[in-house]
């Protein structure tokens, strides 16, 4: 019998697939298969200067990336998809997905190798694999609400073919989708894929022919994104929505929104946003968890324990969380482990592999590690305090948010300096815990590449180094 191809090209036909979605009698259809508060908006400015001179606009057309907005970004390319491949090749699929979290290489090169490593999968399991992976919590609301104010809504993916990016536009009731095209021999991955989703500057492309064909300019659209590689499709929008954003986008949004999806619902809609502060029960436990790290620094020196014994414990309860968070995406829960991880994830991590108290406990590894006490105990107090109440008043009392960084506030950062001083004044004088309290909020405030558990207690303790 011979095999039947599925030919694709570099460039795909972006058109004529515009056209497919756009039309009722869509694919779209036929494919029909079936935490938190807003962090870093509420009482702040919602543009820049510029865009506050004039009176905010109700876009027409909103765009939204799909990884990390719409569905949990370390998710179906990490735990859904492999679960079909050998050991050695899901392993290879995190590598390639590390190696472009820290910026070693391109989209368009991880892309290409995870899906060599997952040639062979039947095109419908992987279809199938994907509408069983849960929306980021407030979605099909968001979705619903934008539908009622008029507005049109459009999904670009370069993580995600187009089959499941129209089956997730089926789900939403979406006008647009576009994701890349794989390659399919004899209803097989051949591991092959193309696209303009996947070229540099490919979403820019094809938000431009959506723009020409609904006859819209760019104060008419907005965009809702999570990291760089959405980048071209700001300078084509006026309003520009960083939900959770990398420390890229965080430097280039309009708004920077952490926490509940429907946050952006006020900004896209004109409907007021609900009125006051307030931290939920997720953030609340997670922050105290944050705050006892001071802890660690307590008890070793008080019981005179040796910082490298507490380093290689902390190292040992943390591969131990590493498991447990593997066993929770590939659905079995551990024991306590799973639970507590549950009840501190925010919402958009609910359903994703949670990094944050891997990069946490690093943080506090480096410090015991690198610096004799007592500097390695006040920078840790000093990051611990400083971090955990700068997200809880900032949370809380926002109001103005750093110019060069909308998803910090000033308030939050003048109490985190509170407490971080009072912190680091627990184990050295004065001099040495100003400077490392100053130094550790300095570098909170940060949009860096590198997580500020990391960064946080090592700029304090090399500063608090350097005074004589």
């Amino acid at each position: 019998m011979p095999q039947m191809r599925t030919r694709i090209s570099p460039h795909l036909g972006t058109w004529q697939s515009l056209q497919k979605i756009r039309e009722k009698s869509t694919h779209v259809d036929d494919i029909r298969v079936s935490c938190a508060t807003l962090a870093d908006f509420r009482g702040s400015p919602l543009t820049t200067s510029e865009a506050m001179s004039r009176e905010r606009q109700k876009p027409r057309l909103i765009v939204f990336d799909v990884e990390g907005v719409i569905i949990p970004k370390r998710r179906y390319l990490l735990f859904e998809a492999p679960k079909r491949v050998s050991a050695f090749r899901f392993i290879m699929v995190l590598w390639a997905g590390f190696l472009y979290e820290a910026g070693l290489i391109k989209l368009e090169v991880a892309l290409r190798r995870v899906y060599k490593q997952l040639r062979g999968i039947a095109a419908d399991d992987l279809l199938q694999l994907f509408k069983g992976i849960p929306l980021i919590p407030g979605a099909d609301e968001v979705f619903s609400q934008l539908k009622q104010a008029g507005c049109k809504t459009a999904l670009i993916s370069s993580g995600l073919p187009q089959a499941s990016v129209q089956e997730l536009a089926a789900r939403l009731d979406c006008d647009y989708a576009f994701g890349f095209e794989l390659e399919v021999t004899d209803g097989l991955l051949t591991g092959r894929i193309a696209g303009d989703p996947i070229e540099p500057g490919g979403k820019a492309v094809v938000l431009n022919k959506i723009m020409e064909k609904e006859k819209l300019k760019p104060e008419d659209c907005a965009v809702v994104a999570d990291d760089r590689n959405n980048l071209p499709m700001f300078n084509l929008c006026s309003t520009r929505i960083g939900y959770n954003p990398d420390f890229v986008l965080t430097r280039k949004s309009d708004i920077v929104i952490k926490g509940d999806l429907t946050e952006i619902l006020p900004l896209l809609t004109g409907n007021p946003a609900r009125s006051g502060h307030s931290l939920t029960g997720r953030e609340l436990f997670r922050e105290c968890i944050h705050i006892s790290g001071f802890l660690v620094a307590f008890f070793t020196m008080y019981f005179g324990l040796n910082q490298l014994w507490v380093a290689f414990v902390i190292s040992m309860i943390t591969l131990a969380y590493i498991v447990s968070e593997l066993s929770r995406m590939l659905g079995v829960n551990i024991p306590i482990a799973s639970t507590i991880t549950w009840k501190a994830a925010i919402k958009p991590e609910i359903h994703e592999f949670v990094t944050a108290p891997i990069f946490f406990a690093v943080g506090i590894m480096l410090a015991l590690i690198l610096f004799p006490a007592p500097v390695s105990y006040a920078s840790i107090a000093a990051f611990a305090f400083g971090d955990g109440f700068a997200t809880i008043f900032g949370k809380t009392f926002g109001r103005h948010a750093f110019p060069y960084n909308r998803g910090k506030k000033i308030e939050g950062t003048v109490a985190g300096l509170v407490f971080a001083l009072a912190g680091a004044l627990v184990f050295t004088d004065p001099l040495r815990a100003m400077v490392g309290a100053a130094t550790a909020m300095i570098v909170e405030t940060l949009p860096a590449p590198i997580n500020d558990n990391l960064t946080m207690p090592l700029f304090a303790g090399l500063a608090m180094l350097l005074i004589p």
